[in-house]
């Protein structure tokens, strides 16, 4: 007979279970006694915030899905069922509907600090990799749960982006057609994206299991970007990071709702509350506010399958981005000419949104060219140039000299340090 897992739990149950399945013992060494750098800051708090979200938005969608009816003729009027009818329906409606903007806002945090600090590079590429993919999940999820209330928006919308894929030589229009379900956006599209809406969630889900996995496998970032040489540098998760999470977390959820129940509409598009007509178009048909960005690149190129490439380059860029910052230093603490073009970055992406918002005329046309010039250019040429050209600031010895020794000054007592690994 095989022998069993030592269980070091007092609770009978709990040993009787881990001794058989060691659940409970994973989950105290991978989220109670796992080392984490003393240095985190509140950034480090994003990531346990989008999984918050994730949850509530599974939770809350499947509840949606029980009222819900993914047909052209009832979609409208089942979401106002759910809004007047069914118990708290409201509430989890706009909860469901702010929290998409409220993933998108954390996500989007989230990688601004990956790529700020470095977290990216060796040996973390994979973790990143994983990172983009579920970025790229979300955006797909997102837009077909922006088509289910079968409103103006949501059905032109859908018209919109889906016609996109026919630009693509040979195979385009066979991807329309597919996605379509016939020749036309119709019932048959409409139950394609319930189903996918439905799906992804938990595919998401699948590979924010493997991306958490990954981090403790090489060990998290930190704000110096430098790799952790002694336990002085560590504190365990818990407490510490747990009690910080969870001031991140109140804080986070008392913004969203605001949202909810003052503002429940702010972020959504008012064309949205008219049912879908097929023989009426909006005047101006624009996503939400988090793809506008790409939306104004994909406008930028007066070529149809130019713009569709350059807006799904510009997601695919991200994947090889641990290649093209050629620098040793991860963090942009100690890259001078790194931190003031990242904001630039940010800048640009900024306006892009700004432009994706307008009809592409006018002064519009040519700022949303410059700054999708300026997105490629950043990661095609600023970094890898910089890796070459910028000299980075010298790094701390190590994590605890940094935060408990002013930087420069002496190890705090019974600490010691190794000599300076390459970041």
């Amino acid at each position: 007979m095989a022998e069993l897992h030592k269980s070091d739990f007092e609770n009978r149950l709990v040993a009787w279970i881990d001794s058989r399945l060691p659940l409970p013992s994973m989950m105290i060494k991978e989220y109670a006694t796992f080392p984490t750098p003393k240095n985190f800051n509140y950034f480090w708090n994003f990531g346990a915030l989008a999984v918050i979200t994730l949850v509530i938005m599974i939770a809350t969608g499947v509840l949606l899905a029980m009222d819900y009816q993914p047909n052209v003729n009832l979609a409208f009027d089942s979401v106002q069922h759910i809004m007047r009818d069914v118990n708290y329906g409201w509430l989890l409606r706009y909860v469901h509907q702010n929290g998409a903007s409220m993933f998108f806002i954390v996500t989007y945090i989230h990688i601004l600090r990956g790529m700020y600090y470095g977290s990216y590079k060796a040996p973390r590429e994979l973790l990143w990799i994983l990172g983009v993919i579920i970025l790229f999940l979300l955006m797909a999820t997102a837009f077909m749960g922006y088509v289910l209330p079968w409103g103006q928006m949501s059905y032109w919308g859908a018209t919109v982006i889906t016609n996109l894929f026919s630009a693509f030589p040979v195979v385009g229009h066979g991807i329309v057609t597919w996605l379509w379900g016939g020749y036309s956006v119709d019932n048959p599209t409409l139950n394609r994206f319930f189903a996918l809406h439905y799906l992804l969630p938990f595919v998401i889900v699948g590979v924010v299991f493997l991306h958490v996995w990954a981090l403790h496998i090489t060990g998290p970032n930190n704000p110096l970007g430098i790799d952790v040489k002694s336990p002085q540098d560590t504190v365990p998760f818990h407490p510490y990071y747990t009690t910080k999470d969870s001031i991140g977390v109140c804080a986070f959820l008392a913004f969203w709702a605001v949202f909810v129940f003052f503002f429940p509409n702010a972020l959504g598009d008012p064309n949205n509350f008219i049912q879908a007509n097929p023989l009426q178009t909006p005047s101006d048909i624009v996503p939400e506010w988090y793809l506008l960005p790409f939306y104004a690149m994909l406008r930028s190129v007066p070529d149809k399958l130019g713009g569709v490439c350059i807006m799904f380059g510009s997601i695919l860029i991200l994947f090889v981005l641990p290649w093209l910052d050629t620098s040793p230093v991860r963090s942009a603490r100690f890259r001078p000419i790194f931190r003031q073009v990242i904001w630039l970055w940010v800048a640009a992406v900024i306006m892009l949104g700004v432009v994706g918002a307008h009809q592409p005329i006018g002064l519009w046309v040519p700022i949303g060219r410059l700054c999708t010039l300026y997105y490629f250019f950043h990661f095609l040429v600023l970094l890898p140039l910089l890796g070459i050209l910028e000299r980075p600031l010298p790094l701390p010895e190590s994590i605890s000299r940094a935060v408990l020794g002013g930087g420069g000054g002496p190890l705090p007592s019974g600490a010691t340090a190794k000599p300076m690994e390459k970041a």
